[in-house]
């Protein structure tokens, strides 16, 4: 089997590796695509090497099919289509006994804490994985995950039908909380600089202005009687995005910060003691987040086969991490593991 193996900032090495059984309570997973996102280009950079050791086997967005049982497993079968949620909570700490297991204060996420699915055969607790609809394309259902923290965060906010809503941040994310948002009833302003993404945008649907060109707070006001927006998502991890997000909420609005800022920013907190502004935090996902991005997807209901800009085999995979840092024309690159041999 391969594996694209981190071994220190921007290098990844891709390694034969001994096929390894899966064990008991386990799959081994046959790996069809795996995703690049935020967090994987972060580690790529070394910004994560006090988490990430070195050997690692990095990636968590993927699909793939069962190819081998592990003792005690039941209820799947070989060949079966399935995608993985990556998360593994403690079941003791003060989240999980709330019920919150999505935040669990001793989290392990697969692909960062653990090996991840950037391997052609990928074994994990089978407790972690969901099954698909067989007529859904492997190529869609790799981009899940993603979906399932847009889902998250629309539901997270209590997105309502006919709420005006402003995502700032038009990379995958931001777009996929922007459509989802949309396919509740939702108002949907998306406000990104970028002009592909904004093409991309419109493509699905959203409608997306160029924050450069548009008063972004002058537009709410005049579309909602000079209220603003009731929901605004941070998703740039910029200051000048989380100045906008607050800015342009009404009485009572709601801040849902998506985006991990690297450092403490400033914040009109006089904005929020005069309209009474709330401000959500919004992080990984729910298994039922995941069930109903699949739901969307399988569906055509957020047709992610837009967002993927390229396909590759493993070989590709540095230049697929160089061609996510350098930003332009690109939205979601795959990893394509199928022609591997296993």
């Amino acid at each position: 089997m391969k594996a694209v193996v981190y071994r220190g900032a921007r290098t990844l090495d891709i390694e034969e590796r001994p096929e390894v059984e899966p064990g008991p309570g386990e799959l081994s997973i046959a790996v069809a695509y795996t995703g690049i996102c935020g967090t994987d280009l972060h580690i790529y950079h070394g910004d994560m090497d006090g988490r990430v050791g070195a050997e690692a086997v990095i990636g968590h967005e993927m699909s793939g099919r069962v190819a081998k049982l592990g003792a005690g497993v039941t209820g799947w079968s070989v060949g079966q289509p399935v995608t993985v949620m990556p998360t593994r909570s403690c079941g003791r700490c003060a989240a999980c006994r709330r019920g919150l297991s999505h935040i669990c204060h001793s989290m392990q996420f697969l692909g960062i804490d653990s090996p991840g699915a950037m391997q052609s055969l990928w074994n994990v607790p089978a407790d972690l994985v969901l099954p698909l609809p067989e007529e859904l394309p492997l190529e869609h259902a790799a981009l899940i995950e993603p979906t399932a923290v847009a889902v998250h965060d629309v539901r997270r906010a209590n997105v309502g039908i006919d709420d005006h809503v402003v995502v700032v941040g038009g990379g995958p994310v931001g777009l996929l909380i922007a459509v989802v948002a949309h396919h509740r009833g939702a108002r949907v302003v998306l406000v990104e600089p970028d002009g592909f993404r904004r093409q991309v945008a419109a493509e699905l649907g959203v409608e997306a202005v160029d924050p450069a060109a548009s008063d972004v707070v002058a537009m709410m006001n005049e579309r909602t009687m000079n209220a603003g927006a009731d929901i605004a998502f941070e998703v740039s991890g910029s200051a000048a995005g989380v100045a906008t997000a607050v800015d342009v909420l009404t009485t009572r609005g709601r801040l849902v910060m998506v985006a991990i800022h690297p450092q403490p920013r400033p914040v009109n907190l006089h904005r929020f003691f005069w309209r009474e502004l709330e401000l959500f935090g919004a992080r990984l996902y729910q298994r039922e987040d995941m069930t109903e991005a699949i739901r969307l997807i399988a569906t055509g209901e957020v047709a992610v086969q837009r967002l993927i800009s390229r396909v590759g085999p493993v070989d590709t995979v540095g230049d697929a991490f160089t061609a996510l840092e350098s930003g332009g024309s690109v939205m979601k690159v795959l990893i394509d593991w199928q022609e591997q041999p296993r």
